[in-house]
């Protein structure tokens, strides 16, 4: 795993530009705590390169800052 390292107001954290989740704008990479990438923290918008963003219960990603927005993998029309 070739991991980049990025400063965040969090600190240091790593991003993997080779697996990640499709987003309307960028994709989602999914970014670790650690450089050997054991320890998941979260997703890194690769439209606006920012870390912050949030995930719902349903799986759908959304960056606070620019709206890129990843659909949820399962969708049910209860949850609307």
């Amino acid at each position: 795993m070739n991991l980049e390292v990025v400063e965040t107001p969090a600190g240091e954290l790593y991003v993997d530009r080779a697996d990640g989740e499709r987003g309307a704008e960028a994709p989602f990479y999914h970014v670790y705590a650690d450089p050997d990438g054991e320890t998941r923290w979260g997703y890194f918008c690769g439209n606006c390169e920012t870390v912050n963003n949030a995930m719902d219960a349903m799986g759908r990603i959304e960056c606070n800052e620019c709206g890129n927005i990843r659909k949820p993998e399962e969708w049910d029309a209860a949850h609307e």
